[in-house]
């Protein structure tokens, strides 16, 4: 991989819409939908039911020097309600929540210091955890690009749909020259 490249786990509730909005962002090299922050064996069965301890999140890899970290994490915080404990809409429980998984010590205070300038955008208190970066499970391969496959499932149209207009209003200037010409 490109050593320019820097790659954040993140989870804002279901990963088929942060997935969605992070591969129309310019800069962005690769996304993947993943389980972490559980123990044991991350199925998506296993996950679903809470059980495990696992979020779904989603990788992305990205050029830093084409899409700052701030826009990305403005992204990220604006795409999910971060003050809401471990449910998003309809979907509750712990493998929704929101979190920033870290690798390091510096990305940690990274993320720390993305949590406080977001503040200022809420009037309840972000509940975004920040946690270690533990092993990673790719999702299975069905939830992988869900929206772009399968943009006519019911929570695609009533849940992704509204966030990825909501991206290419608030940030046009930041969309892959392909998603400045699309109207879906």
């Amino acid at each position: 991989m490109d050593n320019s490249l820097k790659t954040v786990v993140l989870a804002a509730g279901c990963f088929w819409c942060l997935d969605s909005l992070a591969r129309r962002l310019r800069g962005v090299h690769h996304v993947r939908s993943v389980y972490t922050g559980g123990s044991g064996p991350a199925i998506y069965e296993a996950v679903a039911s809470g059980g495990t301890g696992h979020a779904e999140a989603v990788e992305i890899s990205y050029d830093p020097e084409v899409l700052p970290d701030e826009v990305l994490y403005s992204v990220f915080f604006s795409s999910h309600d971060p003050t809401s404990l471990n449910r998003q809409g309809y979907d509750v429980g712990t493998q929704y929540r929101s979190a920033m998984f870290y690798t390091d010590d510096a990305q940690r205070e990274e993320f720390s210091a993305a949590i406080a300038h977001a503040q200022a955008s809420f009037d309840r208190p972000i509940v975004t955890t920040l946690e270690p970066l533990g092993r990673v499970f790719e999702a299975e391969e069905v939830h992988q690009d869900f929206h772009a496959q399968r943009p006519d499932v019911g929570y695609c149209q009533v849940i992704i749909d509204p966030k990825v207009a909501k991206l290419r209003r608030d940030y046009a200037s930041w969309l892959k020259p392909e998603e400045e010409r699309s109207t879906h």
